[in-house]
């Protein structure tokens, strides 16, 4: 551990120890411990802000954690001496009352962080006596008083033998322990015990005991060092991971310092190198967390992220955000702390293998050859590190064969391919040879996810396909995004296969029916694989990423035409989302625009499988049952219209198709009751719902008119979508759908998806799509009676106030990624409606909001497709003007466009509008 400098510039303890006993010899009792403490208390203020002004002009974290810890050794020594000397002084201490006090856990180690936890062990011969009581009250007192968070334990010696024999923690602190003051030669007698009955002879336990607990730890936040809220304190590739090498180390080795290990042969120079800037990194971004917080923060929210990055001097650089380059560097780092790992655990293997004595689970001493690699213990090896120079594509081959023969890779020799993946060049990429064994991993029907991982990990598959290497650890700075580019890419692949293995079929089963329809497997791996390899780059991901393919998929061996369909795919990968999602699926010109792109069925069996697995492997709670429908149904329509189905014929032939089925569906109606139904539908009513839906609407309409009621709700619970359908059938009015929409709003539901329709009588039948704030249908009894009583109550002219009291369910850290409002207006989207697409910021009654506004703007909303992508709303509404007709009048777009835009900035403050209630609606309210 490097000295300190300057260091009676963060605190003189000599001349603190003058200030105490001068002040000590001018008061007594309360009076006297007042002054002492305030006077503890300077000094450990002055020596926090020099530290803090030392870390603030380097930046070096790992040195200011040695500052503050000396800070506190410090301080504790002369409050120790202080109170033995000047509080409870005794003459001739027995044996007994003879006492050390000992830094352990972090602080033992020589470094805290600036909110970190002060743990002390109070070190005793024997039991404790009533003047080792006072001494240790004295001190606790005061140290609590200083506002440290201090954690404690009074023990004798055998009781810390004891307890470290029984207990991993107690015997993991006491490892890293560290005199501070009192009687050094107890705390020697602990050491020796500690060395001589403690860890002789346990190194393995030791082993496997950190080992899992290191495996519970990273299980417990998420399994995954590429989370984009990282922990860098308990986190995958954080700093209880270097500890836990460090502490390993340390019981097998019985090292201080990690470069020790250098002439131990566990590590090389640049590993140590690799072990400290790890160390430092992680050191200085955890205080600057601690500073920005003021408290023990050791998450890397999203909301502190843009600040730590200009702290840290991250700019804006060819298209990527500074923050996007802190955490690429985070991860980056992460990721070599579990190449650390790694090469540690293979030298504890090497030492097993060398002394008998030494034993880790389940090694096997067996050797063999599997196609021309070494078998040892069970694991495939290279042959030496000359045989790689000779042969560099042996790089490639081990992984193809351990996949195919289920083998794992022997940790050394992993260790030798990451340091020698300079021999991943030029000439290797262009060899034939290694083309085909990447080709073969990726497409293997033996899990290529855990393959193309290894390949990771071990720095092959970013040397070997460059462009992968530049998505590497590469953060998507939104909320929509769970993970980097790297780490959803592979999580694609792996979702693929599973789609492929049958594994997904109750969930997907058109994806996992037409994928073993597809031509050929290869163009849907590579499509999947190089999907977002050119996301960080500036411009259009999709574009770029075409051109990539282009480029690559000759070098990996696919034809032209296999070639021009992966570039295809990557440049429109987007497109059946986009399509499902934001556009109105049951309209023929969103149907024929779709399939102008796509052109063949080959295309569309390859992009249903794409936009599944890319959608699957965003995050665990983007995928779910209503966007899983919709993108069946836009397959069904496309495959209909490409294999030349009903979809081309005439919309008249279509209309009578689907009431003769309807007729047949009503069996129990009079041709009367059945006529006069049919009078009250337009044709695009009869086209835009399935027999069972339209069955469902007719006998509600029947029963509302029989009765006379002004209003009727109906719901369903569709499991299958996960959705609740709320159909609405009551007069149609100016307005109309904005109420209903901050109705459904105030009730607590989430619209989805709306279809608006007024019948020939003047009737609204208007049916909302409705999901819970978690994504599920809106089912609880309870919501859905608040749904139509609010309704009902909103119809009636009671304003809608709720609204203003709902809040946002996404957390308040998440309001620091941007989201520039935009409205668009396309005429081309549809024959009959303009096509509004409204982006912005999502928060509760957004919707009702904007569709006041259409409504304002006298226009009439036949359809809505509601999304939302993390923290952006996208709302796509299909409108007509007043008469029935696109808006296509320029000054009057801009209008449009202009309105829209003003209620998207002042969502959260704008007024929830009103409406006069009809004396009808007032009558069916008092009814119901």
């Amino acid at each position: 551990m490097d000295a300190v400098r300057d260091q009676r510039a963060i605190i003189d303890r000599r001349s603190l120890a003058v200030r105490l006993d001068a002040l000590a010899a001018g008061s007594t009792g309360p009076a006297q411990r007042s002054v002492i403490l305030a006077a503890l208390r300077d000094a450990l203020a002055a020596g926090r802000d020099e530290v803090n002004r030392r870390f603030l002009a380097d930046n070096d974290g790992s040195r200011a954690a040695r500052e503050l810890s000396f800070l506190i050794d410090q301080l504790l020594r002369s409050l120790h001496d202080f109170t033995m000397s000047r509080v409870f002084p005794i003459a001739n201490p027995s044996a007994a009352e003879h006492l050390a006090v000992v830094a352990v856990g972090g602080y033992g180690r020589g470094e805290l962080a600036p909110h970190s936890d002060v743990d002390i062990l109070f070190l005793l011969p024997y039991k404790l006596t009533p003047h080792g009581e006072q001494v240790i009250e004295y001190v606790l007192y005061h140290l609590w008083d200083l506002g440290l968070k201090v954690g404690h334990a009074t023990r004798s010696v055998d009781e810390c033998i004891r307890q470290a024999k029984a207990d991993i923690t107690i015997r993991t602190g006491l490892l890293e322990s560290r005199f501070v003051s009192g009687e050094q030669d107890l705390f020697r007698e602990l050491r020796r015990r500690f060395a001589k009955e403690v860890v002789a002879a346990t190194g393995i336990a030791f082993v496997e005991a950190k080992l899992a607990e290191r495996k519970e730890r990273h299980r417990r936040m998420g399994n995954s060092r590429y989370a984009l809220e990282p922990n860098i304190k308990e986190g995958k590739g954080g700093l209880r991971d270097l500890h836990a090498l460090f502490w390993i180390a340390k019981y097998l080795y019985k090292v201080d310092d990690i470069a020790t290990l250098i002439d131990r042969g566990v590590f090389t120079q640049g590993e140590v190198t690799t072990f400290k800037k790890a160390e430092a990194f992680l050191w200085t971004v955890r205080f600057h967390l601690h500073y920005l917080v003021g408290r023990p923060e050791e998450r890397l929210t999203f909301d502190l992220q843009p600040e730590l990055a200009r702290r840290l001097g991250y700019t804006d650089h060819a298209g990527t955000q500074g923050v996007e380059r802190l955490m690429k560097h985070y991860f980056l780092i992460a990721k070599s702390v579990g190449d650390l790992t790694r090469i540690f655990c293979a030298a504890l293997e090497a030492a097993h293998q060398r002394r008998p004595g030494f034993r880790l689970p389940d090694f096997r001493f067996f050797r063999q050859e599997i196609e021309g690699l070494r078998l040892n213990g069970g694991r495939l090896e290279l042959q030496s590190n000359e045989a790689l120079l000779r042969k560099p594509v042996d790089m490639l081959r081990i992984f193809e064969v351990a996949q195919r023969h289920d083998l794992d890779i022997h940790p050394a020799s992993l260790r030798l391919i990451t340091q020698n993946l300079r021999l991943i060049d030029r000439e290797l990429r262009a060899d034939p040879e290694a083309n085909r064994l990447f080709l073969e991993m990726l497409t293997s029907p033996k899990d290529p996810e855990m393959t193309l991982r290894r390949l990771s990990e071990a720095g092959v598959f970013g040397r070997f396909i460059p462009d992968f290497g530049r998505v590497v650890a590469q953060m998507q700075y939104d909320m929509y995004h769970h993970y980097t580019v790297d780490e959803h890419t592979l999580f694609a692949i792996g979702i693929l296969w599973r789609i492929e293995q049958g594994q997904l079929k109750d969930e997907v089963p058109i994806a996992s029916s037409v994928v073993h329809q597809v031509l050929s497997r290869r163009v849907l791996y590579l499509a999947v694989m190089l999907h977002d390899i050119a996301k960080g780059r500036g411009g259009d991901h999709s574009e770029i990423g075409a051109e990539v393919a282009l480029k690559l998929c000759p070098r990996l061996g696919l034809s032209d035409e296999e070639t021009e369909t992966v570039a295809w795919l990557v440049r429109y990968h987007l497109i059946m989302s986009n399509t499902a999602f934001k556009r109105d699926i049951d309209d023929p010109q969103t149907i024929a625009n779709f399939v102008a792109q796509v052109q063949s069925l080959e295309r569309l069996r390859l992009l249903l499988v794409l936009t599944v697995a890319d959608i699957r492997a965003v995050g665990p709670k983007t995928w779910n049952g209503w966007k899983a429908q919709l993108l069946r149904e836009l397959y069904y329509h496309a495959e209909e219209q490409l294999a030349g189905g009903l979809i081309t014929e005439g919309r008249e032939a279509r209309v009578a198709t689907v009431t003769a089925s309807l007729r047949s569906e009503l069996g129990d109606w009079t041709e009367a009751d059945f006529a006069a139904h049919l009078a009250r539908g337009q044709p695009s009513y009869w086209l835009s719902f399935d027999i069972a839906t339209l069955a469902r609407h007719a006998r509600l309409v029947r029963n509302a008119e029989a009765a006379r009621q002004q209003l009727s709700i109906e719901t369903r619970i569709d499991r299958w979508r996960a959705v609740t359908e709320a159909t609405i059938y009551t007069a149609d009015r100016h307005g109309l759908v904005a109420l209903l929409a901050g109705a459904i709003a105030a009730s607590g539901g989430n619209i989805v998806d709306a279809r608006i329709v007024t019948l020939a009588n003047g009737m609204a039948l208007d049916t909302f799509w409705v999901q819970d704030a978690e994504g599920g249908p809106f089912e609880r009894p309870d919501r859905l009676a608040r749904l139509s009583a609010t309704v009902g109550q909103t119809l009636a002219g009671r304003p809608l106030s709720e609204l203003d009291r709902r809040t946002s369910t996404l957390p308040s850290r998440f309001d620091v990624f941007p989201v520039v409002p935009r409205v668009l207006i396309d005429n081309n989207a549809s024959a009959t409606h303009t096509v509004i697409e409204v982006n912005g910021r999502d928060r509760p009654g957004l919707l009702f909001r904007l569709t006041s506004a259409l409504s304002d703007l006298k226009l009439q909303i036949s359809s809505a497709k509601i999304s939302t992508f993390g923290q952006r709303a996208v709302d796509v509404f299909y409108v007509k003007d007043l008469y029935g007709l696109k808006i296509e009048a320029e000054p009057r777009l801009k209008v449009i466009r202009s309105q829209l835009l003003a209620t998207l900035e002042h969502a959260t403050t704008g007024a929830v509008p009103t409406v006069d209630p009809s004396p009808e609606t007032e009558a069916a309210t008092a009814a119901q």
